[in-house]
């Protein structure tokens, strides 16, 4: 029923290309794409591949920096059109829920009935590529990886069966969707997710600092988060001063340094009492902005979150964990992030908070990295002519890093130029399971 579109046809390059989030897109195409409309699509598709001996690929979205789902030839099955909640059960707190849902739709549709899920952070960002990576989510250090809270999953394998995999059937497809990535064996077409009551008080506070402390301020932070409840998010970046910052920072190639903390309570003395801890850094005297203890909901959080990342740029992406303090990574970092090639690159680096860092790996899922901090170089910009200058710097941002990294992400690193960042993604163990069980089904 969906359409069927090959490279000779006029709609072939836009819907092959045209909804990629990365605008610094590949030439690869496929020699079939098909935008499936649901499960007997999906099956048609996957059995024609099977009959003739085509590789299919699948997109949940796009939203992929290095854009695995397009390759040299094959199939593509474009689930573009699966945007649907199938059901909300509020008082069991269940949803079911089709894969090209955004993070933006999936919340604003729990918010609504005093429930929520732990999504992604960048609004457009879908469903079905978020969770399948494991899901670096808000509020994760009480709600874990979005990924912890699938419990069941609706497939179509190879051989064009539609089955369910949950952790009491068809374990191996459920382990595997569970962080493996675009190296998924099967079509996701929809979750089954566990719910949350909805936190009644979200407060946020944002602190810049000028980039000469930001190593000062690192090394603070190093010692508040362990002191900060787990339902505190906290994050330091290095970002393009604001206009109204501009002229403080012009001594540092334009960047200042931003302390951004999120807690996720239920009463705004709560979130008042988890933040104060933010207000003790050694040179808050010197801090040249600051809002406090402002209550948010999910959807200014993801208006915070799309003005950092915005749409329709090019970009080069590599987000890794790490074991390093603070200070010695934007020590590191210093010097080189005070030649930012475009006033829309974002440094950062997530800090987990609380005692139990870094947070227990899931037992059964492929999902295996955890670390202290999480985050990285996210380089964007907008002409083609820039190109070269915006890949060099973060060429070199990578190498920096490299010293100070235990694993990477496997939905936000290069791993078309870094095959070895796919493998970076996993414990050791469950790289040798992922590649047994793809062999195998």
């Amino acid at each position: 029923k969906g359409r069927v579109l090959t490279p000779d046809q006029p709609e072939f390059n836009e819907a092959a290309f045209g909804g990629l989030w990365n605008h610094l897109r590949p030439t690869r195409h496929p020699q079939i794409l098909v935008q499936v409309t649901g499960d007997d699509d999906v099956i048609a598709a996957i059995k024609f591949a099977k009959a003739n001996h085509i590789k299919v690929t699948v997109r949940g979205g796009g939203h992929n920096w290095c854009n695995p789902s397009l390759r040299n030839s094959g199939m593509l099955i474009d689930l573009t059109n699966l945007t649907k909640v199938i059901s909300i059960d509020a008082e069991n707190k269940k949803a079911i829920v089709e894969p090209i849902i955004s993070n933006r739709d999936i919340q604003k549709a729990l918010n609504a009935k005093g429930l929520s899920y732990p999504s992604g952070h960048c609004p457009e960002v879908k469903l079905s590529g978020y969770l399948l990576s494991g899901g670096m989510a808000w509020n994760q250090g009480e709600w874990g990886p979005g990924v912890g809270s699938v419990e069941a999953i609706e497939l179509v394998t190879a051989d064009g069966e539609l089955i369910k995999a949950s952790a009491t059937q068809n374990q191996d497809y459920f382990w595997a969707a569970r962080g493996s990535g675009c190296s998924f064996f099967g079509v996701v077409l929809r979750y089954h997710l566990k719910l949350y009551d909805l936190p009644k008080a979200i407060t946020s506070s944002v602190y810049y600092y000028h980039h000469d402390d930001v190593v000062k301020v690192a090394e603070w932070l190093q010692t508040v988060a362990p002191q900060l409840s787990n339902k505190v998010e906290l994050s330091l970046f290095v970002v393009k001063a604001p206009a109204e910052l501009k002229e403080q920072a012009k001594n540092t190639g334009g960047v200042v340094a931003m302390v951004t903390g999120t807690m996720f309570a239920n009463t705004a003395d709560e979130g008042k009492a988890a933040l104060a801890l933010l207000d003790t850094c050694p040179v808050i005297g010197k801090c040249l902005k600051k809002s406090v203890n402002e209550p948010m909901t999910f959807e200014q959080l993801f208006d915070a979150s799309g003005a950092l990342w915005p749409a329709g740029l090019r970009s080069r992406v590599d987000a890794m964990f790490s074991d390093a303090s603070p200070a010695t990574i934007f020590s590191a970092l210093k010097e080189h992030n005070e030649h930012f090639p475009s006033d829309t690159t974002v440094f950062m680096f997530a800090i987990f908070t609380g005692k139990n860092v870094p947070a227990p790996l899931l037992t059964d899922a492929a999902f295996s990295m955890s670390a202290k901090l999480y985050g990285g170089p996210w380089t964007m910009w907008q002409s083609a002519g820039d190109d070269a200058a915006n890949s060099a710097w973060h060429d070199k941002c990578v190498k920096l890093l490299a010293p100070h990294v235990c694993g990477h992400y496997v939905s936000e690193s290069n791993t078309v130029l870094h095959p070895e960042f796919a493998r970076g993604a996993f414990k050791k163990a469950n790289w040798d399971k992922l590649q047994s069980l793809k062999a195998k089904h």
